[in-house]
């Protein structure tokens, strides 16, 4: 699992290497980069953004187009949110989730998805629905970790990034793309989060856009933005993105957006929305939305006799550092719904399942965690109505 990755970190201070040449771009040009001539397709998170803010508004405008109206009163309409947490190999709970959710009849469409390291890979097919169920099932049950990773230790890394990226090539075609295009028409939208290390910030990037431009360039971008916010840093090479500012190129080095959040919504970019909507004459205050998040990995501490050793010490201490670090990443998303006309819902792996995992990826415990997921959704799953430790102010939700 991803832990077991970071494990390899242990010996990058016996590694070293020449570094490759670079032009990294200059701070104050980062928000004006394009790629491959792309404008509007990306947002730094914690920075509002202009482009974003124009198409939430352009998405209620299309709305009342079609027939409902912002400006009536007595109207209200409830979105349905999805975020998707990283995770590695523990994504094959959040697919199981969503199969059995399916499986029920009561899993929404959802408006807006989002994804990041395994939850971007999920995260298209979500958007798509349950016709992907069993693509995703294959995914996270059928594959090890040599499907994943190659061990090939170099100077910017420890494995080959080859297998998944060949995987990759296999599940986002261009058929895949012109069906999340479609979606993108009807206003649904895709957004996964990278990290761009340079700037030590995550970027968000608006994948629905980007297949609705299309063409050879598109697929490309959306198979290197699904690669980079999937590369474990240390463990797998950094992905680069070469940019274009005034006719000069620069580049971009991007890795796994876990490291800098484990699940994300976008609130920070979405700064000052509502009143550019009501500028536009639409009111948004009987707009509702209920946002599901699927935390792939534990949300509450699990106690475990750790052996005196490095390797278990360094495992342990990073399992610990991932899980505090998404609880804080929930715990902003629960205030976000708090402070809004949000709906909160949590799930999680419980703390009662124990990982027989014997590699980073392993097919049995990958099939155990699916069906876990799988069986508490079709049973009606007990969306956890805050964060975990809030005492009696947590409450189990309504059954999915």
């Amino acid at each position: 699992m991803r832990k077991r990755l970071y494990l390899l970190g242990v010996i990058v201070f016996f590694i070293s290497g020449c570094a490759s040449a670079r032009h990294a771009i200059p701070p104050d040009l980062l928000g004006s980069a394009s790629i491959f001539g792309m404008q509007d397709i990306r947002a730094f998170s914690g920075r509002p953004s202009d482009s974003f803010k124009k198409d939430f508004i352009n998405l209620l405008e299309q709305e009342e187009r079609e027939g409902f109206s912002f400006l009536d009163f007595k109207s209200s309409r409830t979105y349905y949110m999805l975020a998707i947490s990283g995770g590695a190999a523990n994504g094959a709970y959040g697919a199981g989730l969503l199969s059995g959710w399916s499986k029920s009849g009561t899993r929404p469409d959802f408006k807006i998805v989002t994804g990041i390291s395994t939850g971007a890979i999920i995260a298209p097919f979500a958007l798509l629905g349950s016709k992907y169920d069993d693509t995703l099932k294959e995914l996270y049950t059928k594959r090890s970790t040599k499907d994943i990773a190659r061990i090939h230790p170099s100077g910017h890394s420890l494995v080959s990034a080859q297998p998944l990226e060949r995987l990759i090539e296999q599940y986002f075609d261009a058929a895949l793309l012109k069906e999340i295009a479609v979606e993108y028409d009807k206003g649904r939208r895709l957004y996964v989060g990278t990290a761009n290390l340079d700037a030590q910030r995550m970027v968000i990037w608006d994948m629905g856009k980007i297949a609705a431009i299309g063409g050879d360039n598109a697929l490309a971008l959306f198979r290197k933005i699904i690669l980079a916010s999937s590369s474990i840093p240390i463990a797998f090479p950094p992905v680069y993105f070469d940019v274009e500012v005034d006719g000069t190129t620069y580049d971009e080095m991007h890795v796994d957006g876990g490291i800098v959040k484990q699940v994300f919504f976008l609130y920070g970019v979405l700064q000052g929305f509502d009143k550019a909507a009501k500028e536009k004459g639409l009111d948004v205050s009987k707009v509702q939305y209920k946002i599901y998040i699927i935390r792939n990995g534990y949300a509450e501490p699990s106690w475990k006799e750790i052996p005196n050793k490095l390797s278990a010490i360094a495992a342990r201490a990073v399992d610990t550092m991932v899980n505090a670090q998404s609880a804080g990443d929930i715990y902003e998303l629960y205030a976000f719904t708090k402070l809004g006309r949000g709906d909160f819902n949590l799930a999680y792996i419980p703390v009662t399942h124990v990982s027989k995992a014997k590699e980073p990826f392993d097919p049995g415990e990958m099939q155990a965690l699916f069906d876990l997921g799988f069986q508490e959704a079709l049973r009606g799953y007990p969306w956890k109505k805050s964060p975990p430790g809030l005492g009696e102010a947590e409450k189990e939700g309504k059954s999915i």
